[in-house]
């Protein structure tokens, strides 16, 4: 039987009764699916109930085959071993027993029929890139994103029918990503993939587009998705604009009505005062055009109903992802102007700044590198958050950091509470006219910061850092894609477009990084060296 993925009239709503959906029928067949969406949609919600991590207030989930579900938090016990975080410590213990001489039969039952498990485990790691760890390290030994390697190579040794996988490659570095991509590329069975990561988008082979509690299919990869939403949209804005036209002229019409009634009405009165015939055929008459003039606008009415009817429906075709658009005219930095000076700098984990490093002006710098090379150290050490071990990094001009983990937002104050932290100099008025520029107006200013979905977060301490008093002209940000969808992607992308300060990014989502006009790319590996897109693996 083939395998697959069925949710039949599948509801659920958050213990506070936010609904994320209400009767969703959805069906996923063998091959690679993307599924998208705009945060808060529901993506990670449908994989979490697919994986039996929720469990639905109405409706089923039926699933043909073993699942296996990787989460967007990978959280891994830094005591366990490696052989226990694959699922294989006691298949390996019973062997080594076995290969000591000792034949008690509980150690066959253990083994099964799996006698290569230790060389396939090894093979596993192998292909992902993690052949050097080996079996009996620890996890607290390895980086974030060879923990998330980890964990997907225990999926993979596993062989689940069904792999859920929910934005794989955050803390993922561009190594990392390509063993991930040449895994997804190879996956023989049903897999679901949610992420904001267009390489690895373009491996699948139709996309799920969950909007508004329903989902919507596309054939192809997400340039062929892309291509084929661009003459949708084209298609609904000139639905648009042809009910808009009906609209208008249904109230012509219904005006011209209007008036020729009137025209009448006044007619009928003189007649009526004129007594110009018997007063039973004016009366007829006065009746039969009271008749045809409540036919007449009930007519012109429905009509301009259905245009408007036709008009909202056109309209909820459009999709309507807003976009951040800022003024941010005192984070202009002069060009040659001093920003950065590394001088000498070691850092707590090892990386070194040999020599002398400058910024200078608006540059806008990549910081790449491998996880556990000391990227975040370096931001946080700039920062000043650390300490160096020896050398001196001091900024020229006001900085500000957004950590990966956005915690520069107090989760308990509203959004322009947080921002009146960093401008205690600014009015209210003036917090809520800027913050409505970054999509957060009204009654959206007034959300606490804990109750946010990951996109609006990451919004608000954007907002936060960008408006603050002194105005930052050096911005750092610590892989600021993590999970962001396409939409929230380009909001960043406009976002800045606006700022005029220096930039360093420190990510390894190189379409994100060169589409912010990147000037200079610096790789960190040991030691902090030039690079180019180019050289490590990206061509646009």
């Amino acid at each position: 039987m083939s395998t697959f993925v069925t949710c039949t009239s599948l509801s659920f709503a958050w213990p506070d009764g936010t609904p994320v959906f209400d009767g969703l029928d959805v069906a996923f067949g063998s091959g690679r699916t993307g599924l998208v969406g705009v945060n808060g949609s529901g993506k990670s919600t449908l994989l979490k109930l697919i994986a039996g991590e929720l469990v639905p207030a109405d409706g089923a989930v039926r699933v043909t085959g073993e699942v296996g579900y990787l989460p967007q938090n990978v959280t891994l016990d830094t005591a366990l071993r490696v052989d226990e975080t694959l699922g294989i410590a006691a298949k390996r213990a019973a062997l080594h027993a076995i290969e000591a001489g000792d034949v008690a039969e509980e150690h066959f039952e253990t083994v099964g029929d799996d006698w290569d498990v230790e060389e396939r485990a090894l093979a596993t790691l192998g292909e992902l890139g993690l052949g050097r760890i080996g079996l009996d390290r620890t996890i607290g030994e390895v980086s974030g994103g060879e923990s998330v390697l980890l964990r997907l190579a225990a999926l993979l040794l596993r062989r689940p029918d069904v792999l859920l996988l929910d934005e794989p490659t955050n803390n993922l570095d561009l190594y990392a990503r390509r063993r991930l991509y040449a895994a997804v590329a190879s996956w023989p069975g049903v897999l679901i993939v949610v992420s904001h990561d267009r390489e690895l988008l373009e491996l699948v082979d139709q996309i799920a587009d969950l909007r508004g509690g329903e989902v919507t299919w596309y054939g192809g990869n997400f340039s062929a998705y892309e291509e084929a939403l661009a003459v949708e949209q084209d298609a609904a804005e000139r639905m648009v604009r042809v009910a808009e036209a009906d609209l208008r002229k249904q109230k012509r019409e219904l005006a011209d009505a209007q008036v020729k009634l009137a025209r009448r009405k006044r007619y009928g009165q003189k007649m009526w005062d004129q007594k110009r015939e018997p007063k039973i055929v004016m009366g007829a008459r006065r009746r039969a055009a009271q008749e045809s003039a409540g036919k007449h606008r009930i007519l012109h009415e429905e009509k301009l109903a259905e245009a408007k009817e036709r008009l909202d429906e056109a309209a909820e075709a459009v999709r309507d992802d807003e976009e951040v658009r800022i003024d941010l005219p005192y984070t202009a930095v002069p060009p040659g102007r001093d920003v950065l000076t590394l001088k000498d700098l070691e850092l707590v984990y090892g990386a070194r700044v040999d020599g002398a490093f400058e910024l200078r002006g608006p540059e806008r710098v990549a910081l790449i590198g491998r996880n556990g090379a000391g990227k975040t150290t370096l931001l946080r050490t700039i920062a000043g958050d650390l300490q160096p071990v020896s050398g001196e990094a001091t900024a020229h001009v006001p900085l500000r950091f957004l950590p990966q983990r956005l915690d520069v937002l107090d989760a308990g104050l509203t959004v322009a509470e947080n921002v009146a932290r960093f401008a205690p100099g600014a009015t209210n008025n003036r917090i809520r006219a800027r913050l409505a520029r970054f999509l957060f107006r009204g009654s959206r200013a007034d959300q606490q910061a804990g109750t946010l979905s990951g996109g609006e977060r990451f919004r608000a301490a954007l907002a936060a850092l960008m408006l603050a008093e002194p105005a930052p002209q050096l911005l750092m940000l610590d892989e600021p894609t993590n999970n962001l969808d396409m939409a929230s992607v380009r909001q960043l992308t406009t976002a800045l477009e606006s700022y005029e300060g220096a930039l360093v990014v420190a990510g390894h989502d190189l379409p994100f990084l060169a589409s912010i006009g990147i000037t200079r790319w610096l790789e960190l590996d040991g030691e902090l060296k030039e690079t180019t897109p180019e050289a490590v693996g990206y061509s646009a």
